[in-house]
């Protein structure tokens, strides 16, 4: 399937590993297919995105707010600590985005010192990211092109309701069939 994929889609594959790991994910998830997708801006269907206001920042602060960093966010939720509260408390004490600051560089460990947030080595993708992936090249049949686009891509985001990437979208207050129509005639 990927001999069919736009060295753009290819890259934008690739950059979703890059986009997991940055998180400290360790499944590559629709989310991060979304991510990777708005990380090329020049392609004319993600400017449909843009254009309505969800840039890569922005959906990188709902990746954060709905998945946290890690798995430590699901480890503190099952503890009873709400990462939402937590976030709005810090906000209001030290200004809207205080804990999105990227954090400092840590000096390299070795052996047993190593710092266990940051994942390493090859990530898996999530189910519903295959099936995004797999809904992408229905998509490009469906259109009748020759090859899977970025585009492509983001349509298959969108049809896979079940991932966090159409979540985001949704979140951001767009319509997720509109911005199909709107990501379609661009393609076409």
């Amino acid at each position: 399937m990927f001999e069919r994929f736009t060295e753009a889609a290819r890259q934008a594959v690739a950059t979703s590993q890059q986009e997991a790991r940055e998180l400290g994910h360790d499944r590559i998830g629709t989310e991060h297919l979304l991510l990777a997708v708005l990380a090329g801006p020049e392609d004319p269907a993600v400017a449909v995105l843009t254009g309505a206001g969800l840039d890569r920042e922005a959906a990188r602060q709902a990746v954060r707010r709905l998945r946290g960093e890690g798995g430590q966010a699901q480890a503190l939720a099952s503890i009873g600590v709400d990462l939402d509260a937590v976030r709005e408390a810090v906000e209001s004490a030290f200004g809207k985005g205080a804990l999105d600051a990227p954090p400092e560089e840590e000096p390299r460990r070795r052996g047993w010192f190593r710092s266990g947030g940051a994942v390493s080595g090859h990530i898996p993708f999530t189910a519903p990211a295959k099936k995004a992936l797999e809904l992408s090249l229905r998509e490009s049949l469906r259109l009748k092109s020759g090859e899977i686009a970025v585009g492509h891509l983001l349509l298959g985001v969108l049809r896979e309701e079940a991932g966090l990437g159409a979540r985001v979208v949704a979140d951001h207050g767009l319509d997720p069939a509109a911005v199909r129509r709107a990501v379609e005639a661009e393609l076409a």
